[in-house]
């Protein structure tokens, strides 16, 4: 019971929006105890505040609501979790929860392929042939459910038997694109969808750079095949990199200048093709010194 009450006390604090959800997934993090925080006030440095002009929360009725969506197919797992993914933990921008539709593994190694909506057919067959040899060696293939590039790479890696992620932009009850309902179903059925948003929530300008961020910090590394300067896919190497994770770029990305100047950076690989990056599979897996706030 204290479990249930301390995962109410977390959604009961988020859904206040008084204060910034980094803010208080640092403050339940440093205190240790969400309800501690609901309940007492409690500040950043674990003392109780003077006033708590909070509203009182029934968090036996929110905590119902946790068991409904649970039932629902949708696992709840927050900061406060053991099972909180390990590497997803380690980065600053960690959303406070997670919501999970389908197997969760835990210690698998997870590669993003990512890449534009509108990708060439060189595009789509880098894509495909990256995405099916990594799932075809054990690797966990992650992408974003778009169209385009993470298409091809969550189809493949199906179609080769292997096992692929979703971390979406929406919420779990919702799919887009909409002509995606189908593979949305068919990763949970044989893999993971993960959202860091409530389950009714749409679509919108901000869900997508932050569902990126939460994808480079679930993955061991990142393979962009093809983007523009203004996309998801290059903003999540520009994370990826911050975040301490080894970034791949086709080498037809070179005309950008952006990926040219990611490319000068530590950790950067510049790929010709698939073999290129399997053959750098076992360097990928961090030892534990390696595991570094970023």
């Amino acid at each position: 019971m204290d479990h249930e009450l301390e995962r109410a006390a977390l959604v009961a604090l988020l859904r206040r929006g008084d204060r910034p959800w980094p803010e208080l997934t640092d403050q339940i993090e440093s205190v240790g105890s969400a309800r501690d925080v609901l309940e007492h006030a409690v500040d950043a440095s674990g003392q109780s505040a003077l006033f708590d002009t909070g509203p009182a929360v029934d968090l036996d009725s929110v905590a119902a609501e946790i068991s409904a969506w649970e039932h629902e197919g949708m696992r709840l797992v927050t900061i406060l979790d053991d099972d909180y993914p390990l590497y997803l933990r380690l980065v600053h921008q960690r959303p406070p929860f997670l919501f999970l539709r389908g197997t969760p593994v835990e210690d698998d190694l997870r590669v993003a392929v990512v890449g534009t909506r509108a990708p060439s057919p060189e595009g789509i067959a880098h894509a495909r042939a990256i995405a099916g040899g990594l799932a075809e060696r054990g690797v966990t293939v992650v992408s974003g459910l778009a169209a385009g590039i993470d298409t091809a790479a969550h189809g493949t890696a199906l179609a080769v038997g292997g096992r692929t992620v979703a971390v979406i932009g929406t919420g779990l009850r919702r799919t887009y694109p909409a002509q995606n309902a189908d593979l949305q179903r068919e990763i949970v059925e044989r893999g993971l969808v993960v959202s860091q948003f409530w389950p009714d929530a749409p679509p919108s300008k901000v869900s997508f750079p932050m569902r990126n961020a939460v994808m480079s910090g679930y993955s061991l590394a990142t393979v962009v095949v093809e983007a523009a300067y203004r996309s998801g896919a290059r903003m999540q190497a520009r994370l990826a990199l911050e975040h301490g994770r080894r970034v791949f770029l086709m080498r037809s990305l070179m005309t950008h200048e952006w990926a040219r100047e990611y490319a000068s950076r530590p950790n950067t690989t510049v790929i010709d093709g698939p073999d290129d990056v399997f053959s750098q599979l076992d360097s990928l897996v961090p030892t534990t010194g390696e595991l570094t706030w970023a």
